[in-house]
């Protein structure tokens, strides 16, 4: 309960401002949910990769996005993930669901920022692939992008929607303009890659424990809408449509660009930093048309920005409402009364993204950063999913509204699609732990993981319990 200053602090709020309408959630949709550098990943593992996309697709992305559709429809509040969460199961799931969520975000700002870095430089020829191995220039583009992601962002939801907006650009044009050198390719010089039938069958070995994990890892994030419920126009109708049309570009361009990539370079030379603009050299200077490498590294460098904006600006409404709840302190829930912006928790979380990002270079090399980045996300990131297709189980006892929009064929396909995802989830979880072939202390490598989880969970809980005490002492 909140005490009668805590409810007059709420009706003195500013309200948020609805300004995302269909068109800038679509895009936003696509500008969060395809990424090129998975394209990049998918492809070195060649050809029985577009296998795997299929697995992820109806494994993880339909049951995800069935119920982030019911859910949304159900909840259209600012928090998404966080009140959905609260709803089914209380309030230390929800802070706890929504901790592991924005935490293990903060790693990607800098690895997808790291992609785009690597992808830039390509458009400045010899000079530009001197600072390939400067781990400077990388962490400077990553912090400055970041500073005005998240300035952008504080300014307003107008400024930072056209952000993203303009981002997507980043993802479909470069994949798209792929696709077609691949296909003028294939048709002059013929693949680098044999598509046999023995090729397309996924290895079911321990050696592609992680690459599963990941692939399954790229069709997360359309849940990162709802995170921004109060400031969508009419969210129960504009989620559904959106995420319906932004999750078939992408999920197509996902398949076809990793095919594509496949056509112009053997999975052997496609590297997870520079692969995808590896190839798209390759095949312009295959056709003669080398001057398009150089707005093809620019937009992907774009590409890269727009991810980061993307989840900066909607993972840091969890904060915001946690500020709210006075679960984190009471400043991250104020609204900025001229931008009507939640302000502090986007420059907290913002500044947040800076010091990983400096935390992570320490030491290492720009590759062993970038892969050090990307595997601190990956099991934390899933742990919410749990808890997401749990909450779908849980919520299909209460009685929905005519309003609501409910997943097709009632409440027992809800409660199976829930449970594939939960399914996958978990097992995706248990992959991602097991370390790869070539690690050369495995059990080490396990318990570090594990240990690392634990850690932040348990620093979850602790911040959960030091604001419940203080609440009831409040109260």
């Amino acid at each position: 309960m909140h005490s009668s200053s805590e409810e007059a602090d709420d009706t003195q709020r500013p309200a948020l401002r609805r300004a995302l309408r269909f068109r800038d959630l679509t895009l936003f949709y696509i500008v969060s949910g395809l990424s090129v550098r998975w394209v990049a990943t998918a492809a070195a593992a060649g050809p029985s990769t577009l296998v795997v996309w299929i697995f992820a697709l109806c494994g993880f992305f339909v049951p995800l996005a069935a119920c982030v559709l019911e859910l949304s429809s159900r909840y259209p509040a600012e928090g998404g993930l966080y009140v959905w969460t609260r709803e089914a199961f209380g309030d230390f799931p929800a802070f706890l669901a929504a901790w592991t969520y924005w935490m293990s975000n903060l790693p990607y700002f800098p690895a997808v920022l790291y992609f785009g870095a690597g992808s830039v430089l390509f458009a400045f020829g010899a000079h530009g692939q001197t600072l390939t191995g400067d781990s400077r220039f990388y962490l400077l583009f990553a912090l400055a992008w970041l500073v005005i992601i998240t300035v952008t962002n504080i300014a307003g939801i107008n400024a930072g929607k056209w952000l993203n907006n303009v981002s997507s650009l980043g993802s479909l044009l470069p994949i798209s303009l792929l696709i077609a050198l691949a296909v003028v390719s294939a048709a002059r010089h013929g693949s680098a890659t044999h598509f046999a039938g023995h090729a397309l069958m996924p290895h079911l070995d321990l050696k592609n424990a992680i690459f599963w994990s990941t692939i399954f890892f790229a069709f997360g994030g359309c849940e990162a809408g709802s995170f921004m419920g109060e400031e969508i126009e009419n969210p129960r109708r504009t989620i559904p449509r959106a995420l319906l049309a932004g999750g078939a570009i992408f999920t197509v361009a996902y398949i076809a660009g990793t095919a594509a990539l496949l056509v112009a370079l053997p999975s052997s030379a496609v590297h997870g930093v520079d692969g995808f603009m590896r190839g798209m050299t390759t095949l312009c200077a295959r056709l003669r048309v080398a001057w398009l490498a150089i707005p093809i590294a620019l937009l992907i460098g774009l590409n890269a920005v727009g991810g980061a904006a993307a989840y900066l600006s909607s993972t840091s409404r969890l904060p915001f409402v946690a500020g709210i709840d006075h679960y984190l302190p009471r400043a991250c829930g104020r609204v900025h009364p001229r931008f009507r912006t939640p302000w502090v928790a986007i420059g907290c979380y913002g500044l947040a993204g800076m010091a990983v990002a400096v935390l992570g270079q320490a030491g290492t090399t720009v590759r062993g950063a970038y892969d050090v980045l990307v595997s601190m996300s990956i099991l934390s990131y899933f742990l919410p999913y749990l808890m997401l297709f749990a909450a779908m189980i849980r919520l299909q006892s209460r009685p929905a509204g005519p309003e609501v929009i409910r997943v097709w064929g009632g409440q027992r396909v809800a409660v199976v699609l829930a449970t594939i995802g939960f399914l996958s989830t978990a097992l995706t979880i248990v992959l991602s732990v097991i370390p790869g072939e070539d690690e050369t202390h495995p059990a080490l490598a396990v318990v570090k993981v594990i240990a690392s989880t634990l850690v932040l969970v348990g620093a979850g809980v602790a911040v959960f319990l030091v604001a419940e005490r203080k609440k009831k002492r409040t109260a």
